[in-house]
């Protein structure tokens, strides 16, 4: 049995070789390819650098040419007045010679104004200075920087690591801004590549992380990661730099923070009039068939068994001790409860919804119970029956809002600051804020009446919430009555 343990290690042993001998031959091969490639290139590029070379001499040489043609013009328009005027005076000499010959003064008086045409000649007013000089020095070139540039020319570096600057990467609105600079000036960069990736981890880990994602051509030292789920509490990144030729090593990767609240509807305990999947709840007029109908009743002691705890941030298993909602409680539940800090979430309702109610609950709210006619509920309530209106519910009080019902609602919730706020998702404009002390942890809660709701979860408070939570205490008119201290 050693010995058979022996040989099958080495029959494993030869294996392995014969395949290391094919990866070799394989990697000779394509070492012999790529350096073939790599001279095909170099050819181009030399190629390339000549005939730009060609043409400039080409353009410089026809500049000289040009510039000789200027000058030998100048210089033969010159010459050809000093011969016009050269051969002037030699007629003026001659006829001045003939004139000084004349013995009789009377003879000689009839040759009129001799000394004033000869005072005149040309030979006196042309200029007996060349108009240009033959110089040519001013179309020399000195390549002599030219020269040690080329001779410096060698094969492109490995770009150095990128540097991410952490404190100007950026967390909101769903969206992350990630930062970053070069060591050292590299003018070849051509771009940058950025890759991504979702963890629950607050380090980099090797083992049990998801893929990278990546972001290529990055032509900017900054890139907005945007329309983001943080379905996970943090997300590693890293970059890279690229130059024409090869890519660098990644940087060192940085992890921020994503923590967001993320929930699905609890389709165990929804009524039975209710189809819901993950984060969809859609109205099914057939699907109470067979179930008692109890109308206009309460269960005022909170009916039957309250859902199973939910640690906040974690996913609850199927709920089967609780019973469904029934009669005209036409609700679904978060999966996740809120025990502390601030989350944010929107809901959309279908354009035929008529009637739907958002906002949240405690544990302990009975299956015959509605959102917001019980003291541990809380929600904004739509109606398009008969006609549109919004309206605030707390402990079987309602107060009617005078705004507009927008496409898609927002719900802030502070636990630990005792506050939940409506909000128009799309203007972040306030709709209505409660003000309370939640004395147990709260549960996502969603009524609904012939339509359907869509809820996005994993979202970060947005800037213009936070913003508005900063700068404003309450609206005139935003609590009121409805604010209780359960």
């Amino acid at each position: 049995e050693a010995l058979q343990r022996i040989v099958s290690n080495l029959a494993n042993k030869n294996g392995e070789i014969h395949n290391f001998i094919d990866m070799l031959n394989h990697t000779i091969k394509n070492v012999q390819v790529n350096s073939s490639n790599a001279i095909s290139e170099l050819d181009e590029e030399f190629d390339g650098l000549y005939s730009i070379l060609d043409e400039m001499k080409g353009s410089m040489a026809s500049t000289i040419q040009q510039e000789e043609a200027r000058k030998v013009q100048a210089l033969q328009d010159q010459l050809s007045q000093c011969s016009n005027a050269l051969e002037s005076s030699e007629e003026l000499l001659e006829l001045a010679a003939q004139s000084l010959d004349i013995k009789d003064p009377v003879e000689f008086l009839k040759v009129e104004n001799l000394e004033q045409i000869v005072t005149m000649a040309s030979a006196f007013r042309i200029s007996l200075k060349p108009t240009v000089s033959d110089s040519m020095t001013h179309l020399m070139v000195d390549f002599a920087l030219e020269r040690r540039i080329l001779q410096a020319v060698n094969f492109l570096p490995v770009p150095k690591a990128p540097e991410i600057d952490l404190a100007a990467c950026l967390v909101a609105d769903n969206c992350i801004t990630v930062s970053w600079r070069m060591p050292e000036d590299d003018g070849r960069i051509d771009h940058f590549v950025l890759e991504y990736r979702k963890t629950n981890f607050g380090l980099p880990r090797v083992k049990d992380e998801q893929r990278w994602e990546l972001i290529d051509y990055i032509k900017a030292t900054e890139y907005t990661l945007s329309g983001l789920k943080f379905d996970t509490k943090y997300m590693n990144l890293r970059v890279q730099a690229c130059n024409k030729a090869v890519a660098g090593e990644y940087s060192d990767p940085v992890t921020l923070e994503t923590k967001a609240f993320v929930f699905s509807l609890d389709s165990t305990s929804s009524h039975l009039n209710l189809k819901v999947e993950d984060t969809y709840v859609e109205w099914d007029p057939t699907g109470g068939k067979g179930q008692e109908k109890v109308k206009g009743k309460e269960n005022k002691s909170g009916g039957g068994p309250s859902p199973k705890r939910t640690p906040v941030n974690t996913r609850s298993s199927a709920r089967g001790s609780r019973d469904r909602f029934t009669g005209e409680s036409y609700t679904v539940l978060g999966d996740t409860a809120v025990e502390s800090g601030q989350h944010y979430w929107e809901v959309r309702a279908q354009k035929d919804c008529k009637s739907y109610s958002v906002g949240v609950t405690y544990r302990n709210l009975g299956k015959f119970d509605q959102l917001g006619k019980t003291n541990s509920s809380w929600c904004i309530h739509i109606n398009n029956w008969l006609q549109t209106t919004i309206s605030a519910k707390h402990n079987n009080k309602t107060k009617t809002l005078d705004i507009t019902v927008p496409d898609r609602i927002g719900v802030y919730c502070d636990f630990d600051g005792g506050q939940l706020t409506f909000y128009n998702a799309n203007s972040k404009e306030l709709l209505y804020t409660f003000r309370t002390k939640f004395s147990q942890p709260l549960l996502p809660g969603f009524m609904i009446w012939c339509g359907g709701l869509t809820v996005s979860t994993g979202l970060q408070v947005p800037s213009a919430v936070k913003t508005l939570q900063k700068s404003e205490n309450v609206l005139s008119g935003s609590t009121g009555s409805l604010n209780n201290t359960a």
